[in-house]
């Protein structure tokens, strides 16, 4: 016996008659008897008073119906909600609860051997022979024949279930359809022991065939594992939740319902007749006396079974218990859980154990506790008290099998491989034990992290409104927020959280499990820094590492220890080599570009070298202002920053200051000036030879519009670069001077077309008028060399001449020696911006000579590039202007590559405009007619007409007629309505606010 289930008691004793069936109504106990008579008992304290339910006393007898049967009571049931009372003898009876009064009579279930009951349709089933019949209640005291069926065999037991009946027949259950009569067998009953067929509390039944219980759904289908196997054949069943209770030849066993069935009691019993279910027992009828099984209260029956270590079993009692205790359930079910916890962990069961801890609700450091191994954090939540001592044999190598000193080896090599094994068996259980941890941990996170979120959350709202209660601030204290900074932590769910991430931490790094680890570090997560950076320093969890620094905010350090990696990685060949090397740097600082840009470009400069293209396209998807970014190169690495400075005009112009534009084209200018003086000085110079680095200044001078030209103009040598200085003109809109550096001194006229059509275009396209006044200019260039010759000497002086007659003194700045050529150039040219060197007054001389330009004995027009201009751009040039320019001499001949299409053109355009005329004389003639034609409408006025506007007779009056040639008004009326409307039109609405 596991425990007692169950009391017995003897209720009443001395029956006159020989009992053949029992049955219950409220305290009541009603015998049928051999004889034919109903024998009722009462309990002997309360007979006159009505009790809802069994009594543990002594009964007495209280009526003694002889003559309720002709023949011996076979079986008896009550039917509560209709107060009947069916009674089985040499047919069925149904009798009045209340005074035994016979109701009806069911003539045909004379010679019946079974029948059962549907209380809640009102249904009767029974069977005689090989026949079964089916009469309803019709509420009054008549039956109505609803079914009548054929069956294999004679019928020893059946139950409702559902709209369908089990039989149990001689040698097979079956399953009969009430409406159709349809019958689909389930399997064949026992050889030894009658069938038996009980109804469950949930719909099934449960089929005895032999020693054996077999539970089968409404359909007759079989439930898996569902099979309560009794010590012997049972004769009769009682279901009574949580139990099952069976009557056996020699005693009453006790089983529970839930799966594997487990024996729960024995009663003793001697020649028992009936088991019957009452309210709130089970009653046993003897020959000639009745006893009482009554349960044992649920909390006794849960003390027992949790102090004999049937935590299982208590745990299925405490879900009986009623709602109104819930608190005492709850509070049972935590401390059952944790003893069988701590049950199941001692013996190895940790998967299992740690479920029960997780069903307690106990807290994480209680379980914590059991793991020495675990460093924990120092919180204010924490008792000492709380703990359970499990003594110093608790620990990670808990469970081995150590060898006792009494035990003798017989060989060296014997004990070593006995010691190898515990050693194994330890690392096993060990490895098992954190692996439960994990499992339990991981489960637990969730709803610990969204309190401590939820916390913080609070806080910053409480601490925004203002509200900071002293009580409040003195009870807090300064923790490390993880990933979020360092803010105030409250006792409660953060330091719950940081002790539950630090101990995951640890298992996952003991049961070798580092990626885990790291996902868990790249989340948001509470561990604590001091103790997990030790851990993960003293394995060299490198990875980890960064990844705590990183959540906790701590980049610095992350980025100096990715860095160190990235060094030793160069020496070696480990795995960690292929994790860290400089680009790990650049992946980390992507983050940062928003929130931190100072810090990402300081260790950017770690890799800028090694990693130039990676550095430079950080700095541009990280969105860092180009000022910053370039005041840093400038001052740690300028061979770069012209590189930088391209990508960033290269993806968007418009967003690039123009202070970095002109140092863009500073840097370029530098840089060809250095090549310059280095050609020149070996007298190599070509001006028509152009560099890598020439090419991207020119692009950069007509492409960029941000620098100063001005400035940039008087830094050009004045023998050299005269396509540059062309550009600068050109920006400045000194199209004349422009045109003069390309014809006299270039010497290429396609260089100076080139430059007339992108002046004509782009002023086509900004103001929609086409100017030829460029091409003229050209022209001029051509025909007039001494006259442009002149004006550019007059011109450029005026525009390289000083500002000031002041001469500021220029510091001398030191650069340091690192710094390349390019960098003391781009210098040099920022001094120069700021230098404004003075002329004396009688120098009327420009920067560049006369001779320099074009000798005067050698000046010519130049009528052959003059010519094929105009014959090239005869559509754009203002041909009266341009023949005014030609010399007198000039042959007609070599005009008509001009004249030709330019007279053609006009020839052209005076035809069309002919052809425009006479189109629109045409259509004015039409308009002309069709005015005619709608002034000789005729329109009768009589006596009857009406104004459209004022309702009333025309008359005599003055008319006006609408262009319809229907609308008829008074003209008073018309002009009325016109002045209204020019009325209304003047003054506009005003809309409402």
């Amino acid at each position: 016996m596991v425990h007692s289930a169950y009391d017995s008691f003897e209720l009443l004793t001395g029956c006159p008659s020989k009992i053949e069936s029992v049955e219950s109504y409220g305290s009541k106990i009603l015998l049928g008897c051999a004889d034919g008579s109903l024998l009722v008992y009462a309990p002997e304290s309360t007979r006159s008073a009505t009790v809802p339910e069994m009594r543990k006393e002594s009964y007495a007898l209280e009526t003694n119906l002889k003559g309720f049967a002709k023949k011996a009571v076979v079986s008896m049931q009550v039917a509560e909600s209709r107060e009947l009372l069916l009674s089985l003898s040499e047919s069925i009876a149904f009798h009045k609860l209340s005074t035994f009064e016979i109701i009806a009579v069911i003539t045909k279930a004379k010679g019946a051997n079974a029948f059962c009951w549907d209380e809640h349709r009102g249904f009767l089933c029974f069977a005689r022979q090989k026949r079964v019949c089916i009469f309803r209640h019709d509420g009054g005291r008549g039956f109505v024949e609803v079914k009548d069926f054929g069956v294999p065999d004679v019928v020893k037991s059946m139950s409702w279930c559902g709209d369908n009946i089990c039989l149990g027949i001689r040698k097979e259950y079956v399953i009969l359809n009430a409406t159709s009569g349809a019958i689909s067998e389930v399997f064949t009953s026992g050889r030894l022991a009658p069938p038996l067929v009980v109804s469950l509390p949930s719909g099934e039944l449960l089929l005895g065939k032999e020693n054996i219980g077999v539970i089968v759904d409404q359909n007759g289908k079989l439930r898996p594992e569902g099979r309560i196997c009794w010590s012997e054949a049972p004769t009769e069943v009682v279901i009574q939740k949580p139990y099952a209770l069976a009557l056996l030849p020699r005693f009453v066993e006790i089983r529970s319902l839930r799966a594997p069935y487990p024996l729960i009691q024995t009663v003793v019993f001697r020649n028992v007749r009936h088991l019957r279910q009452s309210n709130n027992s089970v009653i046993i009828a003897l020959e000639n006396s009745v006893h009482g099984l009554f349960p044992v209260p649920l909390g006794a029956q849960i003390v027992q079974l949790t102090a004999a270590g049937n935590f299982e079993e208590a745990l299925s009692l405490c879900k009986l218990l009623p709602p109104e205790e819930s608190n005492l359930r709850a509070a049972k079910e935590g401390s059952i859980h944790i003893r069988y916890a701590h049950y199941l962990f001692d013996n190895g069961s940790y998967e299992e154990s740690m479920e029960h801890f997780l069903a307690s609700q106990v807290d994480i450091t209680h379980v914590l506790s059991l793991y020495s191994s675990i460093i924990l954090p120092k919180t204010t939540i924490v008792h000492e008290a709380d703990k359970l001592d499990f003594g110093d044999d608790l620990h990670l190598s808990r469970g081995s099998s150590p060898v006792s000193d009494d035990m003798e080896p017989s060989t060296a090599s014997n004990m070593s491989e006995l010691d190898d094994s515990a050693e194994l068996e330890s690392k096993k259980m060990s490895h098992n034990m954190l692996m439960a941890l994990i499992k339990f941990l991981q489960k637990k996170r969730h709803s610990i992290i969204e309190k401590a979120t939820a916390e913080g959350t609070e806080e910053v709202v409480f601490d925004a409104v203002g509200n900071n209660f002293e009580s409040y601030n003195s009870s807090r204290f300064k923790k490390i927020n993880k990933g979020r900074g360092s803010i105030p932590v409250s006792s409660g769910a953060r330091e719950m959280a940081s002790v539950l991430d630090t101990a995951l931490l640890q298992a996952l790094l003991l049961t070798g499990q580092p990626s885990m680890a790291e996902n868990l570090l790249r989340g948001l997560n509470y561990c604590d820094l001091k103790i997990c950076e030790e851990i993960l320093q003293e394995g060299s969890y490198h990875v980890a590492l960064v990844e705590l620094y990183k959540c906790n905010s701590k980049h610095r350090e992350a980025l100096e220890l990715i860095n160190k990696l990235a060094k030793e990685s160069k020496a070696s060949q480990s795995n960690i080599a292929h994790r860290f090397k400089p680009e790990a740097i650049i992946e980390y600082l992507k983050p940062l570009c928003v929130t931190d840009p100072t810090l990402v470009l300081e260790y950017s400069m770690l890799v800028l070298e090694s990693c130039p293209t990676q550095t430079i396209e950080l700095f541009l998807s990280g969105n860092i202002p180009a000022d910053m970014v370039n005041l840093y190169l400038k001052q740690n690495a300028p061979n770069l920053q012209s590189t930088y400075l391209e990508l960033v005009l290269a993806m968007n112009e418009d967003a690039v200051s123009g202070t970095l534009q002109n140092e863009m084209v500073q840097i370029y200018l530098s840089e060809v000036l250095d090549w310059h003086g280095d050609l020149s000085s070996q007298q190599q110079w070509d001006e028509k030879v152009y560099s890598l680095k020439r090419k991207k200044l020119l692009s950069a001078l007509e492409s960029i519009s941000g620098y100063n030209p001005e400035t940039l103009l008087k830094l050009l040598p004045s023998d050299a670069l005269y396509e540059e200085r062309a550009i600068l003109l050109g920006k400045m809109n000194q199209h004349e001077l422009a045109l003069s550096l390309y014809v006299h001194k270039l010497h290429v006229p396609e260089l100076a077309l080139s430059y007339c059509d992108h002046v004509y275009e782009s002023t086509h396209k900004a103001s929609g008028k086409s100017t030829s006044n460029i091409y003229l200019m050209l022209l001029q260039i051509y025909l007039n060399p001494r006259t442009t010759t002149k004006n550019y000497e007059n011109k450029i002086s005026k525009i390289l001449s000083p500002r000031s007659k002041s001469l500021r003194k220029v510091r001398s700045r030191s650069f340091s020696k690192s710094r390349s050529l390019g960098s003391k150039k781009i210098a040099a040219i920022e001094i120069a911006e700021d230098t404004k060197a003075s002329q004396s007054s009688d120098s009327g001389r420009s920067d560049v000579e006369t001779d320099e330009f074009i000798e005067e004995g050698d000046i010519s027009i130049m009528l052959d590039e003059a010519l094929d201009l105009l014959s090239r751009r005869w559509d754009r040039i203002n041909g009266a202007q341009a023949l005014k320019l030609l010399p007198k001499e000039t042959k007609l001949q070599n005009l008509l590559p001009f004249l030709g299409p330019l007279v053609r053109k006009s020839s052209e355009m005076y035809r069309n405009c002919s052809v425009v005329r006479s189109l629109r004389q045409s259509e004015n003639l039409q308009v002309k007619d069709e005015l005619y034609n709608k002034r000789k409408a005729v329109m009768k006025i009589s006596g009857d007409n009406m104004c459209s506007l004022c309702n009333k007779k025309i008359g005599t009056s003055v008319f006006a007629v609408y262009p319809n040639g229907k609308t008829l008004v008074h003209f008073v009326c018309f002009r009325d309505s016109q002045s209204m409307k020019a009325v209304a039109q003047g003054t506009p609405f005003k809309k409402p606010f």
